[in-house]
């Protein structure tokens, strides 16, 4: 089973639903904004794929951190806290299988060439 973490309102989290929704790949959906993240699991998908996957520098939430909050980001200890506190600064959707992360944001193509 998939694990589909986002916040609903997002079009690409929308897209990526409706994508799995199509191919009747079954998941669960995790809403950041209602059940939140924690440290573990963040500090597992920087472990797997790199902090600056995960951590979104383009979201308002980053932009609305201010410079000085904005340049002590500089590795993934120091970025965990701040996507724990701001789930928004988190690239979406994040898809996992197993606690093994399969997938962050949504492309078609790419999609199309994972063995689901």
């Amino acid at each position: 089973m998939y694990t589909i973490y986002g916040i609903p309102n997002c079009d690409t989290v929308k897209k990526t639903l409706s994508w799995m929704k199509e191919k009747n790949i079954p998941f669960t959906f995790h809403d950041y904004k209602t059940m939140g993240i924690t440290a573990k699991i963040l500090k597992s998908w920087c472990e797997q794929l790199g902090w600056e996957t995960i951590f979104n520098k383009r979201s308002t939430t980053y932009k609305e951190l201010g410079p000085e909050k904005q340049a002590s980001i500089t590795s993934a200890a120091k970025a965990i806290p701040v996507m724990v506190e701001h789930t928004s600064i988190i690239k979406r959707p994040v898809i996992t299988k197993a606690d093994k992360v399969v997938m962050v944001g949504f492309d078609a193509k790419k999609y199309a060439e994972v063995e689901w």
